[in-house]
C-alpha cells in the first residue's frame, strides 16, 4: 500500500510541476507558486474536518519546520533555473531529493531488505535521466558554481520536506501539513515584501495555478499517509520519481519528443519500482 500512495503522489506532484511550470511562462514563480498554494489550503481544510486528528503542537512544529524547508527549496530551485541550465539543475535537485529521505530514513533506524535497497539505486538513476533535458546529462565542467550548490541546496530542502513530515505522530492526521503550509505562505510572503514582488499571478490562466496548489497539496497528504505504513527511505525515492509524470505529459499535450535516456530512465524507474515492492 505504501508504494501504491507514493507512486500517486509522484504521479500528482509530477502533474502539479508540469502545471506549474506552464504558469510560470505567463506570471512570476514566486506568485504563482504562493497562488498555488493558498488554492491548496481549501482542500486541507476539507480534510482537516472531515478527517479529524489529535491536534499535535508538536507534530504541528514538525510540519512547520517542513514548510520552511521546502518554502526555501522552492525559492533555491527557482533561482537556479533562472541562472543556470535545467540539464544541471532538475538532475540534480531530484538526485539529492531521493538520497536525504534514503540518508534520513537508515539514521532513523529503517533497514530496508537487500532487493529493496537495489531498487532504491535503480529508481535514483533513473529520476537523473528522466531529468535529462534534452537528453544531456551534466558534464564535469557544469558541476560547479553557484548554480550546483543551490539545485544541491533545492534538492535537500525538499528531501528534508518528506523527514521531516514523517517525524509528526501517526495520530496527528493532517495538522503537520497545516504547519507546513502556515510556514511555507508566511515565508513567501516575506520574500514578496523584501523584493518588493506582486503575489498576483495576472497573466498566468487560473485554471493551471490552482492545479499546481491542489497538486501540491494532494501529493503531499499522499507522502503522509504513505509515510506512515512504509519505510521514508523507500516512500521518499518513489515519490522522487515525479519527473517521469512531468517528461510524459510535455511528451502527450506538448508534443515534447522523449530521448534515449529519458526512455532508458522510464524503463529503469519501473525496474526499480517493481524491486521496491517486492523487497
Amino acid at each position: 500500500m505504501a508504494i501504491v500512495l507514493a507512486l500517486l503522489g509522484a504521479l500528482v506532484y509530477g502533474v502539479s510541476d508540469f502545471s506549474g511550470g506552464l504558469a510560470t511562462r505567463r506570471a512570476p514563480a514566486l506568485a504563482v507558486v504562493f497562488s498555488g498554494q493558498l488554492a491548496g489550503v481549501l482542500v486541507l481544510g476539507v480534510l482537516l474536518v472531515v478527517i479529524p486528528g489529535r491536534f499535535d503542537p508538536v507534530s504541528l512544529a514538525w510540519g512547520a519546520a517542513a514548510g520552511l524547508s521546502g518554502g526555501a527549496a522552492l525559492l533555491a530551485f527557482y533561482r537556479s533555473l533562472a541562472t543556470g541550465a535545467m540539464t544541471v539543475v532538475a538532475p540534480l535537485t531530484a538526485v539529492m531529493s531521493a538520497l536525504v529521505p534514503v540518508v534520513g530514513g537508515i539514521v532513523l533506524g529503517e533497514r530496508p531488505s537487500a532487493l529493496a535497497l537495489v531498487g532504491v539505486v535503480l529508481a535514483v538513476g533513473a529520476v537523473v535521466l528522466v531529468s535529462a533535458e534534452h537528453g544531456r546529462l551534466p558534464t564535469p565542467r557544469s558541476l560547479r558554481g553557484p548554480v550546483v550548490v543551490g539545485a544541491l541546496s533545492a534538492g535537500a530542502g525538499f528531501g528534508l520536506l518528506f523527514v521531516l513530515l514523517s517525524r509528526a505522530a501517526p495520530d496527528s492526521g493532517f495538522w503537520p501539513l497545516a504547519g507546513a503550509r502556515t510556514a511555507s505562505l508566511v515565508l513567501l510572503a516575506v520574500v514578496a515584501v523584501v523584493g518588493r514582488r506582486s503575489l498576483l499571478p495576472r497573466r498566468a490562466p487560473a485554471g493551471l495555478v490552482v492545479a499546481s496548489g491542489v497538486g501540491d497539496m494532494t501529493a503531499n497528504l499522499l507522502f503522509v499517509l504513505a509515510s506512515r505504513v512504509g519505510l521514508l527511505s523507500v516512500v521518499g525515492v518513489v515519490l522522487a520519481l515525479y519527473p517521469a509524470a512531468t517528461v510524459l505529459l510535455a511528451m502527450l499535450v506538448l508534443r515534447e519528443r522523449l530521448h534515449r535516456l529519458q526512455i532508458l530512465g522510464l524503463a529503469l524507474a519501473a525496474s526499480g519500482v517493481v524491486l521496491i515492492a517486492v523487497g
